[in-house]
C-alpha cells in the first residue's frame, strides 16, 4: 500500500498541473478576445463613430428630460412622427388591454398564444392597407427576417435595392433564393437585374423600402410596379417610415405614389404609437403560408395585449381623422423652408419628416450634435457605417407633436452652431 502512494501522489500533481495549464490557456484566450475588442472600440472612438446612448427620464415627446441635464430639451430625432408615443387615449387603451387580457401569453401564437384581440388587430391592419389579410410579429425586423425564407426557395429570385434596411438584408441572407442587388432607386439597373432573374428563376420578388430612413427619399413605386408587371414578378415594400402619415390619408407609399403592391411589411413602433410590434399584410395565401413557415412568428411569444389594444385604438384614430398627418406636413414645410433659406443642404423628399442635414465629416457630425444639445436641441449625428463614408449628417425627424415655436428654435440652433463650425457665414 505504501508503495502505491508515490504513484498516486505524482498522478495527482500531474492532474492538477494540467488543470492549471488549461485555466491559463482559457484565461489567455479570454484576455486576447477582450484586448481585441478594446482595440476595436478605441479605433471606433478615434474615428468619431462611437455611438453613445443618451438616457431619457420622461415619456417620448417633442420635449423630453434626459439624464445629466437640468432642463427639458427639444427632441428632433425620434420616429414619433404623429406625436402619439405619450398619447393619453392610446395609454388608456393599453391599460385596458392589461386589465382585460393580462401581461402576456407566455407562449407562441400557434400553441396557446392567440387572443381575440390579435385577430382584431390583424383585421384592422389589412383593412387600413386594403389587403386580404395580415400577420403580427414582435417587430418589423422579425417580419423582414421571416418572410423570404418562408416564401421563396433556390428556384426563386429576390431583387433588392442596394440601400434597403438591415433587416431586409438579413432576411434575404436567410433565404436560399438567388439574390440581385440594384443600385439605389436606379430603374435602369433594376430592369437589367429583372431581365437576368427572369432567365434563371421560377418566382421573382422586388423588395424596396417605401421611404429610406437615412436619406428620407421615397422609392419610385409606380415605375417599380410597372417593371415588375413587365417581368412577371411581385413587389414588397417596407413601410416603417411611411405608415400612418405619408399620402393624403396616411396609408403610406402606395397612396403617395398612387399604386398598389403585393406585400407590405411595417411597424407599430414608429408613427403608430411608438411601442413595438410589426406585421406583414398581403393576400390570404401569403399570410397563411407565413403562419405555417415563418420562424420569427412560430418561435416568438405573441405580441403583448397592452400593445395590441393600443394599436387597435391607433388605427381607429388615424382612419377617422387626418389632422395629425396634416399638422406633420405643415411642420415639415416650415422646417425645410427655413433651413434651406439659412443655407443648409438637406436631403430627402420634401414631403417626408426625415430631413437629413448634410455635414460630410463624421467627427464634425458628432461634435455638431453635442453643440446642438447645449442649445437645447436633441439630435444625433449619423456617419459610416450607418451611412456611406463622406455623407455624415444630422438626421432631423419632424413630428406632429412639434409646435412652430419649437421648430423655429431648432432652426435657430442650427444657424448658431453652423456659424460656429464655419458651415454658414455670419
Amino acid at each position: 500500500m505504501l508503495k502505491l502512494l508515490p504513484k498516486l501522489f505524482v498522478k495527482t500533481i500531474s492532474s492538477n498541473a494540467k488543470q492549471l495549464q488549461n485555466k491559463i490557456i482559457v484565461r489567455n484566450a479570454s484576455q486576447a478576445m477582450s484586448d481585441h475588442y478594446k482595440k476595436e472600440l478605441n479605433e471606433i472612438k478615434n474615428a468619431g463613430l462611437y455611438k453613445k446612448e443618451r438616457v431619457i427620464l420622461s415619456p417620448q415627446n417633442s420635449a423630453i428630460n434626459i439624464i445629466n441635464n437640468n432642463a427639458k430639451v427639444l427632441n428632433f430625432c425620434a420616429n414619433n412622427y404623429l406625436g402619439l408615443s405619450d398619447n393619453k387615449h392610446l395609454i388608456d387603451a393599453a391599460k385596458h388591454g392589461l386589465e382585460s387580457h393580462g401581461l402576456g401569453l407566455s407562449s407562441v401564437r400557434f400553441i396557446c398564444g392567440t387572443q381575440d384581440i390579435h385577430l382584431k388587430l390583424e383585421q384592422k391592419i389589412s383593412q387600413f392597407h386594403e389587403k386580404e389579410a395580415a400577420i403580427l410579429y414582435c417587430s418589423c425586423f422579425d417580419a423582414n427576417g421571416g418572410i423570404f425564407e418562408a416564401l421563396l426557395t433556390e428556384e426563386d429570385a429576390i431583387i433588392s435595392d442596394k440601400l434597403n434596411h438591415a433587416s431586409i438584408i438579413d432576411g434575404i441572407r436567410l433565404s436560399r433564393a438567388k439574390r440581385y442587388l440594384y443600385e439605389h432607386l436606379n430603374l435602369d439597373d433594376l430592369e437589367t437585374k429583372l431581365k437576368d432573374a427572369k432567365k434563371n428563376s421560377r418566382f421573382r420578388l422586388v423588395v424596396t423600402d417605401g421611404c429610406f430612413s437615412m436619406d428620407g427619399d421615397i422609392a419610385p413605386l409606380k415605375e417599380i410596379v410597372d417593371l415588375a408587371n413587365k417581368y412577371e414578378c411581385k413587389v414588397m415594400i417596407d413601410e416603417c417610415h411611411a405608415t400612418g402619415f405619408l399620402g393624403k390619408t396616411g396609408r403610406g407609399t402606395e397612396e403617395y405614389c398612387n399604386v398598389k403592391v403585393d406585400i407590405i411589411n411595417s411597424t407599430l413602433g414608429k408613427a403608430l404609437g411608438g411601442a413595438t410590434g410589426g406585421y406583414t399584410t398581403a393576400t390570404q395565401e401569403i399570410v397563411d403560408m407565413l403562419r405555417q413557415r415563418s420562424r420569427p412568428y412560430l418561435f416568438s411569444n405573441a405580441l403583448a395585449p397592452c400593445l395590441v389594444q393600443s394599436s387597435i385604438a391607433c388605427f381607429d384614430m388615424i382612419m377617422k381623422d387626418t389632422s395629425l398627418r396634416d399638422k406633420l406636413q405643415a411642420n415639415i414645410k416650415r422646417f425645410r423652408d427655413s433651413m434651406t433659406k439659412n443655407g443648409f443642404k438637406l436631403m430627402g423628399d420634401y414631403n417626408h419628416p426625415i430631413a437629413p442635414v448634410m455635414l460630410g465629416d463624421a467627427k464634425l457630425a458628432q461634435i455638431f450634435a453635442e453643440d446642438m444639445l447645449k442649445e437645447g436641441i436633441y439630435v444625433i449625428g449619423f456617419s459610416f457605417p450607418v451611412v456611406p463614408k463622406g455623407q455624415a449628417r444630422i438626421r432631423v425627424q419632424l413630428s406632429a407633436g412639434h409646435s412652430f415655436e419649437q421648430i423655429d428654435k431648432c432652426v435657430e440652433a442650427f444657424r448658431v452652431v453652423g456659424i460656429k463650425h464655419g458651415i454658414l457665414k455670419k
